[in-house]
């Protein structure tokens, strides 16, 4: 059920975030190559080949008391920017876990290394926006 919003022009208290549940999300941008190995000789998935990749996090709770938001923009921006850079120019495959690094198994490995630092953590999400992909885990 959607909250309902009181006027805001003569009831102030109705903008008060507290005890509310909200989700934020952030974005980054990142760079690397792959391939796919166990793929037929003449796939072009076979070959090694880059991608702009979007790594995005979502964090959701309770807005705490005295603090006006859920988590600090700058704190998941910062857990972001650790992430990718494990990632930006890199060879995918050669990073642990990412042996066979499909969309799914970067969104896997990236969420398990948010989440000692982002205990709200509900959603990750990994793209490639060239070419209008997509994966989401909903934790």
């Amino acid at each position: 059920m959607a909250t309902e919003l009181a006027n805001t022009q003569t009831d102030r208290a109705s903008l008060s975030p507290e005890g509310r549940v909200f989700e934020i999300s952030k974005a980054v941008y990142f760079e690397a190559a792959h391939y796919m190995g166990g793929k037929p000789e003449g796939h072009p998935y076979r070959h090694m080949h880059g991608h702009s990749f979007q790594l995005q996090a979502t964090v959701a709770g309770i807005v705490k008391p005295g603090e006006q938001w859920v988590e600090d923009f700058a704190h998941l921006t910062a857990c972001l920017n650790a992430t990718a850079a494990k990632l930006d120019h890199r060879l995918l495959n050669e990073i642990e876990g990412l042996e066979v690094p499909t969309l799914e198994r970067i969104c896997l490995w990236a969420a398990a290394d948010l989440a000692a630092s982002l205990p709200g953590l509900k959603r990750v999400a990994l793209a490639r926006p060239s070419l209008n992909e997509r994966c989401e885990l909903v934790l």
